[in-house]
């Protein structure tokens, strides 16, 4: 065990990673050395950021608890704290089942945990006491590559779709006030950050709560002329109520990524009602189609829902059907999974057999992979932008506009160096090249200088 050693654990998605990141940099300020996701966990103390979203991702949260709590029994750990979705859902079950953890955190008082920990320093002197707290509430220790990290501009949701629990989670959507966004959009580049992938629940309702009116469009502008900010690239967009005022600025600013993450779920009306989507098939086709039109080339992002109860033969045809006529640049899918206090558990029979589910997304996915092979071969022969993320084996691995991190594709450059003798023809992480496409293989391109 290393005493003032805290291995911090982040499970699910980005927004849960800038939560931790928080976390880090406060307990940094107070002396601690925080140490993410470490494969062989170290530290005298561990935080778990757990996710409480679906039955994959809180198996996964409530997995890597027991571990901690086995390595505790052990000796090899002294105090273990749990904070995140999962906790926020379940905390009094969770409280009562598993009495091993020293202490247990929702989603939204995670400072209460950094004031435990701070108060536990016993070597903290008054400097780093002030330096906790003066520590701006945006500020974090960036665990991604250092070129690119996420910017959370929301949290919460008022849609409820059907099948989702995240509102249960995370309760109503709150926007953070844009000045406080950009202060940190500031911060991050006088950090190194060049790429900013912005993240919310429900970007489309940006503004909506404190501005009483759409403000997205205003904040992705005033973020694009913010010196240093290279690429903005756009995660998780409703299509009801879309802010159609987003499309002129991405098509304005070259640093705007040409790139949209939208959820779309399902094409029916009859589906489309039962998850509550309140959007019709012609309405959303119509949305798909302006986008399309009013910023040429751009890369759509899609995430579909099979097995949703309801989900009749018929309308698992029309998808696949509409999924090859849209042609989406990246897609992912998952099967319905019933979430207990969702509308659809609460009011559907869950009447899709799991083995018809399972068909339903392997078809599904099926015509997605041939469809982005497709794509990937049409980029054959152009030359993309490139920002590289790192080195592996005989590759420098790059990424496009059109290629968020680590759900996306990647771009993989010889690495000359071997060949030539040159060291100069190394490539240098974090930043830009013009690189040729000369093949590909599965979703990922190959490419030269």
């Amino acid at each position: 065990m290393h005493p003032s050693e805290i291995d911090i654990i982040t499970l699910g998605c980005s927004k849960n990673l800038v939560d931790a990141e928080r976390v880090m940099r406060r307990l940094e300020c107070a002396g601690y050395s925080c140490v993410h996701d470490a494969p062989n966990p170290q530290g005298e103390i561990a935080i778990i950021n757990t996710c409480g979203f679906i039955g994959d991702a809180k198996e996964e949260s409530i997995n890597m608890i027991l571990e901690m709590v086995e390595r505790k029994k052990r000796r090899k750990l002294k105090k273990l704290y749990v904070m995140g979705c999962l906790s926020q859902r379940y905390m009094q079950e969770l409280t009562d089942e598993i009495p091993e953890v020293d202490g247990w955190y929702g989603k939204f008082d995670y400072d209460a945990l950094v004031e435990c920990l701070v108060e536990r320093q016993e070597t903290i002197d008054k400097r780093q006491k002030t330096k906790v707290e003066s520590c701006a509430t945006y500020e974090r220790t960036i665990t991604t590559p250092r070129h690119y990290t996420y910017m959370k501009i929301s949290e919460g949701c008022n849609r409820f779709c059907s099948y989702c629990a995240i509102p249960l989670i995370t309760g109503r959507h709150q926007s953070r006030p844009m000045d406080e966004i950009l202060d940190e959009v500031r911060w991050l580049v006088s950090q190194g950050v060049k790429e900013f992938n912005v993240i919310a629940q429900d970007l489309s309702s940006y503004g909506l709560d404190i501005y009483k009116e759409h403000r997205l469009a205003e904040l992705i502008d005033r973020m694009a002329q913010v010196e240093g900010v290279e690429w903005i690239r756009l995660h998780y967009a409703y299509p009801t109520d879309f802010p159609y005022d987003i499309l002129p600025v991405m098509a304005k600013h070259k640093n705007v990524c040409k790139y949209l993450d939208i959820a779309l779920q399902h094409c029916t009306d009859h589906m489309l009602s039962l998850m509550r989507r309140h959007i019709t098939a012609d309405e959303q086709n119509a949305l798909l189609d302006r986008i399309r039109r009013e910023v040429p080339g751009i890369t759509l992002r899609t995430t579909l829902m099979v097995g949703h109860p309801g989900e009749t033969d018929e309308d698992f045809e029309a998808l696949k059907a509409w999924v090859k006529q849209q042609r989406f640049d990246r897609m992912g899918a998952f099967a319905y999974s019933e979430e207990e206090g969702t509308y659809a558990a609460n009011h559907y029979k869950d009447d899709v057999p799991e083995s018809i589910k399972q068909q339903r997304l392997d078809e599904l996915m099926l015509i997605q992979e041939q469809i982005a092979a497709e794509k990937s071969e049409e980029k054959v022969g152009t030359v993309q932008r490139v920002i590289i993320d790192r080195e592996e084996g005989d590759y420098f691995i790059g990424r496009t506009e059109a290629d968020s991190p680590e759900v996306d594709c990647e771009v993989l450059i010889r690495d000359k160096r071997q060949e030539t003798k040159d060291k100069r023809a190394a490539l240098t992480i974090g930043e830009f090249y013009d690189v040729k496409i000369t093949g590909y293989e599965g979703v990922d391109l190959f490419g030269r200088l």
